[in-house]
């Protein structure tokens, strides 16, 4: 390859080996925050709370208190980011039951931790207080933050996993 077009081209990182073959580099640049909707936020808001709650074996309600005091972010813990978490711990047994009979083959231990919050805190707010005609822009929100905070695979998963359990709920309740 000529050296002006290798220039003009390569951002350090190695080139095909096929010759005559063009690579198109693509700059990434992370979502901007400020751009989140604010329920998307206060839903993040308290994902971290489940995560951490999970990561140090505490107990959910525990944990938001400690967040309610001394929060690690520069602003306080949205009230409704607080109501999920409450939403998410009265209903723990129920929701991790669901979740547990629901995945295949996938138990919440073998699951990342990021997508077991999501899971955890989306199923709570879809199965005991979303509306039905607002569920699937409740699902679209945490497969969205699925997307943003966990693996490639992880917001069909998560999509699917929420869908399963709002048509099973809407077959059996």
């Amino acid at each position: 390859m000529p050296e002006s077009r290798r220039d003009q081209k390569d951002p350090g990182l190695p080139l095909p080996t096929r010759e005559g073959a063009e690579v198109a580099f693509e700059r990434t640049v992370p979502a901007r925050a400020d751009r989140l909707h604010s329920r998307t936020k206060e839903r993040i808001r308290a994902l971290d709370v489940l995560f951490e709650a999970d990561a140090r074996r505490a107990p959910v309600l525990e944990v938001l208190a400690e967040r309610r005091r001394h929060t690690a972010a520069q602003t306080p813990l949205p009230a409704r980011a607080q109501e999920l978490v409450e939403l998410y711990a009265s209903r723990a047994e129920e929701v991790d039951e669901q979740l547990e009979t629901y995945t295949r083959d996938w138990p919440l231990r073998r699951m990342p931790a990021v997508d077991r919050a999501i899971l955890r805190l989306g199923a709570a707010e879809v199965l005991f207080v979303t509306e039905p005609g607002e569920r699937g822009a409740v699902i679209g929100e945490y497969t969205k933050i699925a997307e943003a905070l966990s693996t490639d695979d992880s917001p069909r998963f998560v999509n699917g996993l929420l869908q399963r359990l709002v048509d099973l709920q809407g077959l059996l309740g």
